[in-house]
């Protein structure tokens, strides 16, 4: 599986620790940035090529990363057909994947440890889409929705 990540200066550090999680776990893992820490960066180009990246990229999945997670996953879900969730904690990641059928999750560096967001990431990865009718039945809902 190869697994897309994307940063901001806040969330950084948390994107490093992932990569490195993941390339030890044997996962091919494709950095959209932020690629150097930069203050003064913005996080919306890279949550969008993250999530346009795994949009495209069929079973991948995708980790954007910022203080918080909320600008990161509201920039990921502009890409159409892209289901970003917050994650916030195992159960959270668990979720967002089996209800949901997201394939990134946006996790707040400033709000979790390292530790903590590896353990998201993984329950999210390791989590599949439960395939319920009527999780399916939602999720078709909103990929129906053109304003």
């Amino acid at each position: 599986m190869r697994i897309h990540l994307a940063a901001d200066h806040a969330g950084f550090t948390t994107k490093e620790a992932l990569k490195a999680h993941f390339i030890d776990k044997g996962y091919e893992v494709v950095d959209h940035g932020a690629l150097a820490y930069d203050a003064a960066d913005d996080y919306p180009p890279q949550c969008i090529a993250c999530a346009q990246a795994v949009v495209d990229d069929e079973g991948s999945l995708g980790f954007v990363l910022g203080g918080s997670g909320n600008g990161e996953q509201m920039a990921a879900n502009l890409v159409p057909a892209c289901r970003a969730a917050l994650v916030w904690s195992i159960e959270t990641a668990q979720l967002a994947r089996a209800h949901n059928d997201a394939q990134v999750a946006a996790i707040g560096g400033r709000m979790h440890s390292e530790e903590e967001a590896i353990t998201f990431a993984q329950a999210f990865v390791d989590e599949p889409f439960s395939g319920d009718q009527r999780h399916e039945r939602r999720i078709k809902l909103m990929l129906d929705y053109r304003p």
